[in-house]
């Protein structure tokens, strides 16, 4: 495997220097975290499971005309996927209680909410991701008021298209979070993107008929059979890689 220039690392994935100027090779590990990082794990499979989710959610969101940093799938563990300046800023988009929700107003898990809830939280782990307005994104700049609009705009589209898709195979999307970023075009325009990922690790999918819980609250809460639900919601998605996940080798990264 020829050897690529690491350029980022995050909890759950390493970015490499793509092949082209404005490319980048997203890897999916097997790590895992929760609680603010103060739990970690591994869950053997994770990665390539994430990879075929997200790929398949990223794809399906293109379709519909939501623009994404995906361009496609290299391996069972790897995507190519476009550059993009990524807005400190992550959106959740609530529609059931579940989580902090729970924690901070005191509500019943499983509560219906009476409209999808949108949130805002600053992207930095050391400050445990915290809850920002509005506000806080444009006085420090983190985000305009018109990429705020348009971010808002395509968090609610994917989770009316999410929504119904997961209602299709007997999930309910109970919430989940997004990044963003700024693709910057030859001709100058400025686009916002989504970017990251979708899959199990950052969307709370629940089973319709049982309410099990199909994503990472089955590590978050020691419930368990984490890798199991991650292979159920991909086998219901029509997407599990035939005879199960299977291990490949992370990349060489150059010194």
């Amino acid at each position: 495997m020829a050897r690529r220039r690491q350029i980022y690392e995050g909890k759950a994935k390493v970015l490499f220097e793509g092949p082209e100027p404005g490319t980048l090779v997203q890897y999916f590990k097997d790590d895992t975290s929760a609680l603010n990082n103060q739990k970690h794990g591994i869950i053997t499979g994770k990665g390539v499971l994430n990879n075929r989710i997200s790929e398949y959610l990223m794809v399906r969101l293109q379709e519909i005309g939501v623009p994404t940093h995906f361009m496609r799938r290299l391996n069972m563990r790897e995507q190519l996927v476009r550059e993009v300046e990524i807005i400190p800023v992550e959106i959740a988009v609530r529609n059931v209680a579940a989580g902090s929700l729970v924690q901070r107003f005191g509500l019943a898990e499983g509560t219906p909410m009476p409209r999808s809830v949108v949130e805002y939280y600053y992207k930095n782990s050391e400050l445990s991701n915290p809850l920002v307005s509005e506000e806080h994104i444009t006085a420090f700049g983190w985000a305009a008021i018109g990429e705020i609009d348009e971010m808002l705009n395509l968090s609610l589209r994917i989770n009316d298209f999410l929504s119904g898709l997961f209602l299709g195979i007997g999930i309910r999307l109970v919430d989940f979070r997004v990044e963003y970023g700024r693709l910057y075009h030859d001709s100058g325009d400025i686009q916002i993107v989504l970017a990251d990922e979708l899959s199990p690790d950052n969307c709370r999918l629940w089973d319709m008929q049982t309410n099990e819980k199909m994503d990472k609250d089955r590590f978050r809460h020691d419930l368990g059979k984490v890798e199991e639900a991650y292979q159920e919601v991909a086998r219901r998605l029509g997407i599990l890689p035939e005879n199960g996940p299977r291990e490949l080798k992370p990349p060489i990264i150059s010194p």
